[in-house]
């Protein structure tokens, strides 16, 4: 039997990542051939690429991870950011409306301004506050607004992993490095790793779901303090932290940032339950699953360093 091609952006990101690595363990290679790809080998941007890469392979559904995620940056890269995260994603929209193809892209939580008290569903009205949001809300439409689209927008929040840059990574470096940490205490959300994600995306490929909007994250309603708290005391518990690394609180008025922070972005994931098992995975668990990926990692790069 001949397979359908899975067309995954942004093969190198954390996400693009994650989902190469559980390709084959959740079914997905029983249907689909995956064919990834980076900015190397398709650049999204550019609309002559897309069409002559997409036409060539054929996918029968495109799962967009490619973005423009450096957020403080985004202030004064407008159009690099508003080039990846709407333009692209409009190349693809387009593409995919012609051929009949899925189009899953995956969004954020900056999409909203923070000013509610009770966590987003998939009806609240977005109203981005900076260059990132905007240009993320942006894309959302190119997929939403299509009506002969089957396209998929999947809103996340706070991602991280053993890879790449993320809040997770960072705050290990600088505890590490006995450098003194003050995050924030008054930036709400949750934290989502991109295994669960990925588990999330699967099930909703091999289910074949609806099209449409999506929240998913692993539940939980924390500061940016609380979690980095979390991941000390875990860090510190399976040994990847000394002790005497410490975490302090402060205000968002009293730490500069270019950009603006939603002070409140908790996404209900009520509508992710029918591909979720039907309940929110437990963030400290997957925050730990991590902190040990993490760990192995580092002791196996250190034996490859002992043996040289």
């Amino acid at each position: 039997m001949r397979l359908s091609n899975l067309l995954l952006t942004g093969r190198e990101g954390q996400l693009g990542l994650a989902f190469c690595e559980h390709w084959a363990h959740q079914g997905l290679d029983k249907k689909f051939n995956l064919v990834a790809v980076d900015r190397r080998e398709l650049d999204i941007t550019n609309p002559v690429e897309v069409e002559k890469l997409l036409t060539q392979f054929r996918p029968s559904i495109i799962l967009n991870t490619a973005a423009y995620t450096r957020v403080d940056d985004a202030e004064s890269n407008e159009d690099s950011a508003y080039a990846v995260n709407s333009r692209a994603v409009g190349y693809l929209a387009s593409w995919c409306e012609s051929y009949s193809c899925h189009l899953i892209h995956v969004s954020t939580d900056f999409v909203f301004d923070g000013l509610a008290s009770s966590p987003y569903s998939v009806d609240a009205d977005p109203n981005p506050l900076g260059v990132y949001g905007l240009s993320k809300r942006e894309g959302e439409l190119e997929v939403l607004s299509r009506p002969e689209l089957r396209g998929t927008v999947i809103r996340t929040s706070w991602l991280y992993s053993e890879r790449g840059q993320n809040f997770v990574r960072t705050i290990l470096r600088l505890m590490s490095e006995g450098n003194e940490i003050k995050v924030v205490d008054d930036q709400i959300g949750s934290p989502t790793s991109v295994h669960s994600l990925c588990s999330f995306i699967n099930t909703l490929i091999l289910d074949d779901g609806d099209p449409g909007l999506y929240h998913f994250t692993d539940g939980g309603e924390i500061s940016w303090y609380d979690f980095a708290v979390m991941v000390r005391e875990e860090g510190i518990d399976i040994g990847l932290l000394p002790e005497s690394s410490s975490v302090n609180p402060v205000k968002t008025k009293d730490y500069f940032t270019a950009a603006r922070r939603p002070s409140y972005s908790v996404l209900s994931i009520e509508s992710a339950a029918p591909y979720s098992q039907g309940c929110a995975p437990d963030w400290r668990k997957e925050l730990r699953k991590v902190l040990i990926r993490i760990h192995q990692r580092n002791k196996f790069l250190e034996a490859q360093r002992d043996e040289k």
